[in-house]
């Protein structure tokens, strides 16, 4: 406990000595600049400041203050012009033109000579995309390049990307970090370095970075956008990030109001913040906003199915856990109804292709039939299993714990750092595994591209090694169609099969939950749950 407060401490001196350092010039007028930065912790940690690496929704978070690339999402999921100010598709689907603005300018660096900075053109999204797909490289985020065939600057703001099929969704998948733009000269410069020593477009620009301890951003003077009233953005100073590890001391420095944002809805403080029915408390009311809206999030359990345990490799035993217990129950205890139970597949609420009626419900009876009938035919008694987890969904692993051990299945739950987890999944070290699946843009391809066989990891996202001819045959069909109505079912009948197979246990879709103080204005909330800083605002308490 003692080591805990003293980290607290350590913390909080940290973050005010950063507004000091940032501001202090021996004027009164910038004692008090704390309404221009903008504070918030990181639990889970930063891995990369590098777009190409950049997987995880936190990554994202902090690249998407520092990078930009040729479009970008708003908070409904359009996608609207970026560094491409309009665009053209050919007539068959396959080639792709963007007519660049000749306004953007990378962040100020010594390499780029006397004035420190250059314009951004064509040939540095060729740079960039070649990059991404470079083998050496090995970067998790070149395969939103498989769909193409070549690309070329044509000139400085024209830029040209030929598909080798017509891919409608295609336009969706450049909204990705991965696909940012980079300069050359200080990557190669940097090499792998570069991950802690970004150069890019974005609002932010880096200024210092302690890995584990803190991370600061500065505002970006030569950033391109403008609000409606034509200011420039962004509004804010600063930006300044600590990695308190767990969620409990997270909450702890917002109640004390050290810092401005707090993402999600955890056990170790929903009952302190929230009522049993998701409603604030009273007593947080006065200094706190809370925001909710849709997130493309599925939360679930996964089956590495090139397990040798016997109560993975059987469709029984799978069925039965997916039967076993009440999601409904499941969201009002542990998350006090904030979230949909997972009733039907892997995608959804909200993306084309989600069907309530595909997946399972509580039936505790049907459940206790399937393992007794994996007992009499595999002769194991006492059928066991371990599911691993993080500490996060430590509540969530132990509710199905126990109601699947009234049904005769022993669940033994283990706890992983959420990294140790993520790289454990990766190489197929764990039979039973939580894991969330966020969608990266808005089409359910990149949901069924899980079940797709040659996406087994390590190389590709398909944690469960599932191989379907015919989920391979259909999802590479999806592609040819640009008809939304029939990939939507193309869609629904790939996830059908997965549930069928029950190489998952969807548990809930989640909801988008935001907690603010007061005096934060403009933030506003994504179905990604993205942090686009741009528009923020602190007032002075």
């Amino acid at each position: 406990m003692i080591k805990r407060i003293w980290h607290q401490i350590i913390s909080y001196l940290s973050i005010s000595c950063i507004c000091i350092s940032l501001f202090s010039c021996g004027k009164d007028s910038n004692l008090n600049k704390d309404h221009l930065v903008f504070r918030y912790n990181e639990f889970a940690n930063i891995n990369t400041l590098d777009p190409a690496f950049s997987r995880t929704l936190q990554d994202n978070s902090v690249c998407n203050q520092l990078f930009n690339g040729l479009v970008q999402l708003d908070d409904k999921l359009n996608i609207l012009p970026c560094i491409a100010k309009d665009w053209n598709v050919s007539e068959d689907g396959k080639t792709y033109t963007f007519n660049l603005r000749n306004d953007v300018y990378f962040h100020k660096h010594e390499l780029f000579g006397k004035d420190s900075t250059r314009v951004v053109v064509a040939k540095d999204f060729s740079y960039s995309l070649n990059r991404l797909k470079d083998e050496k490289l090995a970067a998790p985020g070149s395969w939103v390049l498989n769909k193409v065939a070549n690309f070329r600057a044509i000139n400085d703001t024209i830029f040209e990307i030929s598909l080798k099929q017509p891919f409608p969704a295609f336009i969706g998948l450049l909204t990705m970090k991965y696909c940012s733009v980079v300069p050359k000269e200080v990557v190669e410069h940097y090499g792998t370095a570069f991950r802690s020593h970004p150069i890019g477009t974005g609002p932010f620009k880096f200024k210092r970075w302690e890995e584990n301890i803190k991370l600061v951003f500065r505002r970006n003077e030569n950033y391109f956008e403008t609000d409606e009233q034509g200011h420039k953005l962004p509004y804010l100073e600063a930006v300044a990030l600590t990695f308190l590890p767990d969620k409990q001391s997270e909450f702890l420095q917002f109640a004390q109001g050290n810092i401005d944002y707090l993402s999600g809805l955890d056990a170790s403080y929903k009952d302190e913040l929230l009522t049993a029915d998701g409603k604030l408390r009273e007593s947080y009311a006065k200094s706190v906003n809370m925001t909710t809206g849709p997130y493309l999030n599925t939360e679930y359990l996964g089956f590495y199915l090139d397990s040798e345990t016997p109560e993975i490799q059987s469709k029984l035993i799978r069925k039965a856990i997916n039967y076993g217990f009440d999601r409904k129950k499941m969201m009002i205890y542990l998350r006090n109804g904030i979230g949909n139970p997972a009733h039907g597949g892997f995608i959804p609420i909200g993306l084309q292709g989600y069907d309530a009626s595909i997946g399972f419900t509580y039936q505790p009876g049907k459940a206790k039939a399937l393992i007794n009938q994996f007992k009499e035919e595999s002769g194991i008694t006492n059928p066991e299993i371990t599911l691993v987890t993080s500490s996060n969904y430590l509540s969530f692993c132990e509710f199905i714990q126990r109601e699947l051990e009234k049904a005769g299945l022993k669940i033994n739950v283990d706890v992983m750092p959420e990294a140790t987890l993520r790289s454990a999944r990766t190489e197929g070290k764990v039979d039973m595994f939580r894991s969330s699946w966020v969608a990266d843009y808005m089409d359910a391809e990149n949901y069924l591209s899980i079940f797709y066989s040659k996406n087994f990891t390590p190389k590709g996202s398909n944690y469960f090694h599932f191989k379907h001819k015919t989920v391979d045959s259909l999802y590479n069909k999806a592609f040819t169609i640009s008809d939304i109505e029939k990939r939507k079912y193309l869609y629904t009948t790939i996830d059908s099969l997965a549930m069928e197979n029950a190489i998952m246990v969807p548990l809930f879709y989640d909801e988008v939950v935001r907690f603010t103080r007061k005096n934060v204005k403009g933030l506003g909330i994504n179905p990604i749950n993205m942090l686009d800083l741009r528009r923020v605002t602190k007032s002075v308490e």
